[in-house]
């Protein structure tokens, strides 16, 4: 290429202008950016929002003069790297999108912006060019970037200084009564805010109830009360005070302090507060963090209030959202879901405000009908069901735009009484539980692993805030790297509910026959988790009686598939009587179920010519009205695999040659009624009532986001000759569940169908026959 032809100017400083000529055919210049800037302007870049910590919130640009904000159309972590990098950090962590960190003002400067994560500046990425989008404010993206500076980096105009100087990132209530400084959650006290290192007041003067709201809020508390300011008038006026905030204008609807209007301490002001006093709030805790008052009643994290509770979610006070309607439970869409409608849900199940209003079913998809849009909360009503929100129809919304929240929870402390030692990660090693002596001195010890099984594990990983217990160990001598060797806990007993192990029944004195180290607990935790769910109009479209003889059915007794009865039978003359059905299983939660056995261990079954990957995956039982067992079906060690899938989802699973088994999230594991063992043994059942129950995963052997769906029942009135089942429905929907089948009774005369789908491929194709009668 040709020499660049310099010509520097002198005046007071020296610019040098270089160009390069041209020859006969012309160079090949750079792409121009999408968003061209002149070359003298340096684009200024700040972080804002609230709550937030200076390495994180929503990002905004300084162009022609004004701050705007990006839009999250297309965002990824390739744009989050160039920020942070532009912003003075080394690299991103995540980013946000939905105004995560509240709205923004003014301009939205970039939309559908693409990085390759190289660029050195945002300006340099792809997108539809400066103030053109089609965007609103509740979708400014924002990111969260490694707390790690760039050596050297020194660029004043980078983060905003007056959005750090005056700001609010944590905030506490400081007890001054003895006997409540030693109780958790504290829930009355002096309003203090973190500055330079320390604890600096509020001034109360013009303080009201909705600041006390605000605050309550923030700390987990979903009420507010009065509290007696003339008791603290005289401790306070004995005590040395700080006041870096001296005004405070809430509504009463904002998520944290630092949204509401504020009027700090000027430079060189003075810190006191005449005429008034330290600001002072007193907050109702929701009904899991009750003060016990001697109750041995012991608090459980499920959560559900009226018509409105949360499910998926890794830890106590986050999930998807989900309401009641006509006896039966559907989902919100995520279209124009925020942070005022998130933390009404947060405080109506008795949590405070919402730290995060989440979309994009994040917390796993929901079954069953969506009922809610575009919900419009204001922030202070008493239920998602006060707010403005539009019907759904089928075109609108999709389960993969479930709406979900993640709640503001009060400090209780329990994960200082726990930790993991030996693991690889922070996720996984022994349990140490700290507990005290007669003495009352603290040491850590062990927990005996004998009784340790998947619902003890959950509860540790809650109160360790690591999310789900992916396994619970029964041995852990390959993480032997702690010098604590005494056992403190034995015979411990969860329902797998519990906030922490000290909830959880366990024996008075230590008992444990394997009291090595290495016989100690551990655990595995995992922030995700599988959710199957069972389909019950499936059971209930598809229930027939079979008589079939006996000699068919050897395989089926060399399994355990028939009752006890058959052994004393006259094989091979004669039949058993078959209650069979079909069942399809979902995994709707956000990991794929996989069986905790690997291949090795799995059992081949020569006479179905397949692998059972778990012992125990499905429970069929007959029960009477009292709940006590008539009829049986095997405890089913299926081969687990994908079926099918939803829309956009891939098979993982496959039984077929010693394939991987497992089901893949948004699929399902069909078992057809005409499959061996995929029935109940009714020959020795008398005509009566009774109910038919399916449990999945019954002992819990696999980690699941939530149990409480794995159960399914359904009437069932048996003649003799006919079975009659209705109102199938899972575990925590009501009695009168399944609007669409309300009322739908399926009769089946004994080998008598009509619906080829029910029977292709059985020995009673060409005969069967089907009959459906519905009742008023």
């Amino acid at each position: 290429f040709p020499a660049p032809l310099c010509v520097c100017v002198c005046v007071c400083v020296c610019v040098c202008v270089c160009t390069t000529p041209t020859s006969g055919a012309a160079t090949t210049a750079p792409a121009p950016s999408p968003s061209p800037r002149p070359q003298t302007e340096r684009l200024k870049v700040r972080l804002a929002g609230y709550p937030r910590k200076h390495n994180e919130g929503r990002v905004e640009l300084f162009h022609k003069g004004e701050w705007g904000t990006i839009c999250d159309d297309d965002f990824s972590i390739a744009n989050a790297n160039v920020l942070c990098r532009q912003l003075g950090f080394v690299s991103a962590t995540g980013w946000t999108h939905s105004a995560k960190y509240g709205n923004g003002q003014g301009k939205i400067w970039l939309d559908n912006v693409l990085c390759n994560g190289g660029e050195k500046s945002i300006e340099a990425c792809r997108s539809r060019g400066w103030g053109n989008s089609d965007c609103t404010h509740d979708e400014d993206a924002g990111v969260v970037c490694k707390d790690e500076r760039i050596p050297g980096f020194m660029d004043s105009n980078v983060i905003d200084n007056h959005m750090d100087v005056n700001k609010v990132e944590e905030v506490r209530l400081r007890s001054v009564v003895g006997t409540a400084k030693k109780k958790l959650p504290i829930t009355e006290g002096v309003v203090e805010v973190k500055y330079k290192g320390g604890w600096a007041q509020i001034c109360d003067l013009g303080w009201t109830i909705k600041n006390t709201r605000v605050v309550c809020g923030m700390l987990g508390f979903p009420l507010e009360r009065k509290v007696n300011k003339n008791f603290y008038k005289l401790y306070l006026e004995r005590q040395k005070n700080y006041f870096h905030v001296h005004s405070v204008q809430c509504t009463g609807t904002e998520v944290h302090l630092a949204a509401c209007p504020l009027e700090f301490n000027k430079p060189n002001g003075t810190f006191s507060c005449e005429g008034g006093m330290a600001a002072v709030v007193s907050c109702m805790p929701g009904p899991l963090f009750m003060p016990s008052g001697g109750s041995k009643k012991k608090p459980k994290t499920s959560v559900r209030v009226n018509n409105v509770r949360l499910k998926g979610g890794a830890k106590l006070g986050e999930g998807r959202v989900e309401v009641l309607k006509d006896n039966e439970w559907g989902t919100v869409c995520d279209d124009r879901w925020n942070l005022p409608s998130a933390s009404v849900v947060c405080r109506e199940l008795g949590f405070g405000s919402a730290k995060e209003a989440i979309t994009g079913a994040r917390m796993g998809q929901g079954m069953g009908p969506i009922y809610m849009n575009e919900v419009k909360c204001l922030g202070q009503e008493k239920s998602i069901w006060n707010c403005p929100f539009k019907n759904i129809t089928s075109e609108d919304c999709k389960h993969a735009e479930d709406a979900a929240v993640r709640c503001n929870v009060p400090h209780m402390g329990h994960e200082n009484a726990v930790r993991l030692t030996g693991g690889r990660t922070r996720y996984e090693g022994r349990v140490e539980v700290l507990r005290s002596d007669s003495n009352g001195t603290q040491s850590w010890g062990l927990i005996c692993g004998e009784t340790w099984n998947t619902r003890e594990a959950t509860v540790a990983c809650r109160q360790l805030g690591l999310g789900y217990a992916n396994q619970g160990l029964q041995e852990t001598w390959y993480w032997d790297s702690s010098n604590v060797t005494d056992m403190v806990l034995s015979g411990v007993k969860c329902t797998g509910d519990e906030m922490s192990l000290s909830q959880c029944q366990h024996h008075k004195t230590v008992s444990c026959q394997k009291a090595a180290a290495k016989f100690a607990a551990g655990v595995i935790c995992s922030e995700t988790a599988s959710d199957l769910v069972l389909n019950a109009p499936m059971v209930q479209q598809t229930v027939y009686i079979e008589d079939r003889p006996l000699h068919l059915l050897y395989c089926s007794a060399e399994e355990d598939c028939l009752s006890k009865s058959a052994a004393k039978a006259n094989w091979p003359y004669g039949h058993r009587r078959l209650l069979r059905f079909s069942s399809q299983i979902h995994n709707i939660g956000r990991a794929d179920f996989k069986p905790k056995a690997g291949r090795h261990s799995w059992v081949w079954h020569a006479c179905h010519g397949h692998y059972h990957s778990m012992n125990i995956f499905t429970h069929y039982d007959l029960l009477n009205s009292n709940g006590t067992k008539v009829a049986e079906g095997h405890k089913a060690s299926f081969c687990l695999e994908d079926t099918d899938c939803q829309e956009g989802v891939s098979k993982r699973y496959e039984c077929a040659n010693f394939g991987d088994q497992g089901i893949t999230v948004g699929c399902w594991d069909l078992y057809r009624h005409d499959i061996d063992c995929q029935w109940i043994d009714i020959t020795d059942v008398k005509p009566g009532n009774y109910i038919l129950q399916i449990v999945i995963n019954p002992d819990h052997e696999v980690a699941e986001s939530d149990f409480s769906n794995n159960a399914m029942k359904c009437n069932c009135k048996y003649d003799g000759h006919r079975i009659w089942l209705h109102n199938c429905h899972t575990g925590e929907q009501s009695e009168t569940h399944l609007h669409y089948l309300m009322n739908v009774f399926i009769i089946i005369n004994i080998k008598v169908f009509k619906n080829k789908n029910l029977c292709l491929g059985t020995q009673f194709e060409a005969t069967c026959s089907f009959s459906l009668f519905v009742f008023p």
